[in-house]
């Protein structure tokens, strides 16, 4: 499936960027996606529709970068009314316990032309673990109505089950219903507002 933005989410090195710029994560045109293995024969593909949070961002000193980014896990979409609310359930998110999932950045650093490599915390349904996501921007920063805009993307791969999320059923052919190893792709449209002219 197609996501998680961390996810986010996220912190962007750019030329542009000439001080220490606080940017929030625009919701609405932003968004988690994920794939996961079905059947052993297919991906399937969703997102989390409600994605927010903020970016610190320092291009002399990527160590006081911070990115902190939430998703609400009951904004999930598959295009399948019923695998949603499976996915909603004890047995995979359980949003009725963990409602949020949250990402929480640790280190920052370039990892080539317009790329950097991002570490921090992946906190879902209750367990916390380390997840390095790839990022790729940002865009040229674009300034509309009093606005600066900028946007980019982060991928990463996880373990589901090192999350707790364990649900599984055999299948008579052989194999099982649901992939474990989960991709996430985070894109992100950041936001600040720009100083009044004089």
């Amino acid at each position: 499936m197609r996501t998680f933005a961390a996810f986010a989410a996220f912190a962007f090195v750019a030329p542009a960027f000439a001080q220490v710029n606080s940017w929030n994560i625009d919701s609405s045109h932003s968004g988690a996606h994920f794939a996961v293995r079905h059947m052993m024969v297919s991906n399937v593909r969703g997102q989390f529709g409600k994605l927010s949070g903020t970016i610190e961002f320092d291009p002399k000193n990527l160590n006081g970068s911070k990115v902190n980014a939430t998703i609400d896990v009951a904004s999930i979409n598959t295009q399948d009314q019923k695998r949603d609310e499976h996915l909603r359930s004890a047995d995979f998110f359980d949003v009725a316990k963990f409602p949020t999932m949250t990402f929480v950045s640790k280190a920052i650093k370039p990892a080539g032309a317009g790329k950097l490599q991002m570490v921090g915390d992946l906190t879902m349904k209750g367990v916390t673990k380390e997840v390095v996501f790839d990022v790729e921007g940002p865009s040229p920063e674009l300034v509309a109505r009093g606005t600066a805009r900028s946007g980019a993307s982060a991928t990463a791969k996880i373990n589901r089950k090192d999350f707790g999320i364990t649900w599984n059923r055999a299948l008579d052919a052989g194999g099982v219903a649901v992939g474990d190893e989960v991709s996430i792709t985070i894109d992100i449209e950041m936001v600040r507002k720009l100083p009044a002219s004089n």
